[in-house]
């Protein structure tokens, strides 16, 4: 499987030729799904789901599908009618050729005055890859790439840095980056590499891996 690292919180995934993306947002590439034969949204926030970025991918390919909560769903499903899946935590499903469950309910807390919004992790191909949206959701079984939020503003670094000692991924790499300074990499990578208890990797965007 192929890993490459969009801008900010999103991944394309590819295997056996097909295509999943997750969390193209508005501070991700224009042509952040464009290619894709199934799209994963983990929840409503714009830096994670576009609606711009979503038609341009749907349009390119007439077979690619939509799987997301409800709230996001309920803004697309009109415009593709049949492809717009609605899923929750516990559901599990096969997309692009992938196996994804879904593992969280709600996004986290930003400040008390500001109420939570939905959000859905996706574990993907059985643990290989688990990406959280906004939550720092511990799946209930083994996970081998963790993508890590590691800067936002309902987080911080103590916060980040215990989340990977809890999911005890093989290896971590950065995501929801994109208002992290070149400044402040160097504490950040040095500080959840020493304290996380797992391998913590940064890729620049479009970079690509094999896992």
């Amino acid at each position: 499987m192929k890993l490459t690292k969009m801008s900010h919180s999103c991944v394309r995934l590819e295997k056996d030729g097909r295509v999943l993306v997750v969390d193209p947002g508005g501070f991700s590439e224009e042509d952040a799904a464009v290619g894709a034969d199934a799209v994963l949204v983990t929840h409503e926030h714009p830096d994670h789901f576009d609606e711009g970025r979503l038609r341009t991918a749907m349009e390119a390919n007439p077979a690619a599908e939509i799987w997301t909560l409800k709230a996001v769903a309920d803004r697309v499903s009109a415009a593709f009618p049949g492809r717009v899946h609605t899923v929750g935590h516990g559901d599990a499903f096969t997309a692009a050729g992938f196996d994804v469950q879904t593992h969280g309910e709600l996004h986290a807390v930003i400040h008390p005055d500001i109420p939570r919004i939905t959000n859905v992790g996706y574990l993907v191909e059985g643990g290989k890859l688990f990406h959280p949206g906004d939550a720092l959701t511990v799946p209930d079984q083994p996970v081998e790439t963790l993508m890590l939020p590691v800067m936002a503003p309902w987080n911080k670094i103590s916060e980040v840095i215990d989340y990977v000692r809890e999911v005890r991924p093989q290896r971590a790499y950065d995501i929801h980056d994109a208002l992290l300074t070149d400044l402040a990499r160097p504490i950040y990578d040095r500080q959840i590499g020493a304290l996380g208890g797992s391998e913590h990797l940064r890729l620049a965007p479009r970079d690509a891996v094999q896992l």
